[in-house]
């Protein structure tokens, strides 16, 4: 059976059993949106935490889909693969939306191939910007455009759609100016058929969250990406926990957050999940493919939450890259 179809059934005899379990009690609901990234962690903290406490619904609209559905106050909260931008920041302020921002993991984007794809045996950082910027559109459309010993096959490309943090980041990183790319290539807010798409097509090249590689590494092969910074001095390195935990995967390593909505965060409910996310999330974060922050790092989330501190600590001036959620928060 489709497992997408085996969760929704499984989700729904759940919301059956809570309603049943429920009946005739005052029932609360805990709803969030947002990152496909980050939907992994937050489906795996919600099944722990159960639902005798709240019921959790959770949508998947990418971050900037959820953080549109979080400024007009119809979520309580919200994943994001990118820290909020400008303009969010300002579409809340004007709704009278306070958030807390709350990083919860550390994430490596994976660039696939096909697992039968045999010549790729790395990429430079120039090389996925002559991909992926916007001058690419309808004029780099073959593998021997990128380098000379790459076959002259046609170059196909998946990657998530314009609503996804990991669009946003991966295009800073890369081209060097969030949201800016070729509009030439197959994209989906749903990273699953990011995937397919890609271990269906020998001649595709995608990228999305890391947790998406590591449950499909039978169907893909990852590429070590080469950043060209004389300080790395390792060459071409893979997405590998260890990797993305020590800053050597770059630029492709990142937080991933949730915010808060400041006045559902003074219901309880609210309260509970959020501490059993920062606590009990540490582990089954690296279950779901992702790597845990360092203990103090989510010591010192929990502080920011409790203390109910709003705004973000990237500014709310979006993707910033090769920073770090612990110095952030400590403010350095």
């Amino acid at each position: 059976m489709n497992k997408r179809i085996l969760t929704i059934i499984i989700t729904a005899i759940a919301l059956v059993g809570f309603a049943v379990g429920c009946k005739g009690k005052d029932v609360k609901t805990i709803s969030i949106d947002g990152s496909s990234t980050v939907f992994p962690i937050t489906e795996a903290v919600a099944e722990e935490f159960g639902s005798s406490v709240a019921r959790v619904t959770i949508g998947v609209s990418g971050t900037g889909g959820g953080m549109q559905k979080f400024c007009a106050a119809e979520v309580d909260i919200t994943g994001a693969s990118r820290p909020i931008k400008p303009t969010e920041v300002s579409a809340c302020a004007e709704a009278g939306i306070e958030f807390i921002e709350v990083p919860v993991a550390y994430d490596g984007l994976a660039v696939v191939v096909h697992a039968s794809n045999s010549f790729v045996d790395y990429l430079t950082v120039d090389e996925l910007k002559r991909m992926w910027e916007p001058a690419a559109q309808r004029t780099i459309t073959n593998w021997n455009q990128i380098r000379p010993t790459f076959p002259s096959q046609p170059l196909n490309l998946f990657g998530p759609g314009v609503d996804s943090g990991t669009y946003d980041y991966f295009t800073k990183a890369i081209v060097g100016e969030e949201h800016a790319s070729r509009g030439d290539f197959t994209s989906s807010e749903d990273d699953n058929v990011i995937v397919q798409g890609v271990a269906t097509d020998e001649n595709a090249l995608g990228f999305f969250g890391y947790a998406y590689y590591e449950a499909n590494r039978d169907r893909l092969r990852v590429i070590p990406i080469e950043d060209g910074d004389a300080t790395n001095g390792a060459g071409p390195i893979e997405p590998s926990p260890e990797t993305v935990a020590n800053s050597t995967y770059q630029p492709l390593s990142r937080p991933i957050f949730i915010y808060i909505n400041k006045a559902a965060a003074e219901r309880q409910e609210i309260k509970d999940f959020v501490h059993f996310y920062l606590r009990e999330g540490r582990s089954l974060v690296r279950e779901v493919g992702y790597i845990p922050l360092p203990d103090s790092t989510y010591d010192l989330a929990t502080q920011r939450f409790d203390a109910g501190t709003t705004g973000s600590v990237f500014g709310g001036g979006g993707s910033r890259v090769g920073v770090s959620a612990e110095d952030l928060l400590r403010g350095n």
